[in-house]
């Protein structure tokens, strides 16, 4: 119990700085003394389930988050969802951003099943190292969804609730360890609706030149862009 305390404490933490809060601006937030939400952080005493809830409201995140530690995911079957995710409750993404000309690397965490059958999921996006993935740029959560060949998810950015995204990936029905997705969604940097080519794999994929020249928009992109005048990836 006291590992999970110093845990979550850790994540309480972790957050609060994020948001630039203070120990006292938090304990305003949720009516705790400043020593309190000290001691929370460090573990020295557990945090009631009431409170842990009032914590990730105040800090604009998910509960789960606040919970984490090596997650009891749920692994998603063949009769439920095409080849591409069939056996796995995590898979990874890439894309490239020019505006920094770096690439970017998500995780997705298949969380949990719904009583509709839908699975869902949580979405991981810019961090620095995957140990510690989920101290990362962008939280994403909502759920996947499988039309015939193409792949779906409808994705709520955790820290601004009011930013929507999507992702459409092509024939996951057909086994392969990776498949071409377009993720679509709203820059603040700077401010305009994007539209982007992300690739999705199984397995974490070794980050070199050849994964960066994949990702870059390429002569083909631009060719194909211009044919239909959309931002096509196949």
């Amino acid at each position: 119990m006291a590992e999970i305390s110093l845990q979550i404490g850790e994540r309480i933490r972790s957050f609060r700085k994020n948001r630039k809060l203070t120990l006292e601006e938090l304990s305003q937030k949720i009516h705790k003394s400043r020593s309190t939400i000290s001691k929370y952080e460090n573990g020295e005493i557990a945090v009631d389930i009431e409170t842990l809830y009032e914590i990730a409201d105040a800090l604009s995140v998910h509960v789960e988050q606040l919970l984490w530690r090596p997650p009891d995911r749920e692994e998603m079957s063949s009769s439920d969802m095409p080849a591409f995710f069939n056996g796995i409750s995590q898979f990874f993404s890439y894309l490239y951003d020019g505006r920094s000309g770096s690439l970017i690397r998500c995780v997705f965490d298949v969380l949990s099943k719904s009583e509709d059958g839908q699975y869902r999921i949580m979405m991981y996006m810019n961090f620095r190292d995957y140990e510690n993935y989920q101290k990362c740029e962008n939280t994403y959560w909502g759920y996947i969804e499988h039309y015939d060949a193409i792949t779906n998810m409808q994705l709520t950015n955790q820290d601004m609730p009011m930013e929507k995204a999507s992702i459409k990936i092509l024939a996951s029905s057909l086994s392969s360890d990776t498949k071409w997705g377009l993720f679509c969604g709203f820059s603040s940097r700077p401010m305009m609706p994007i539209a982007v080519k992300m690739l999705f794999s199984r397995v974490r994929l070794p980050e070199d030149e050849h994964l960066i020249r994949q990702l870059k928009v390429s002569r083909d992109d631009i060719r194909l862009l211009k044919l239909y005048n959309m931002l096509s990836v196949t």
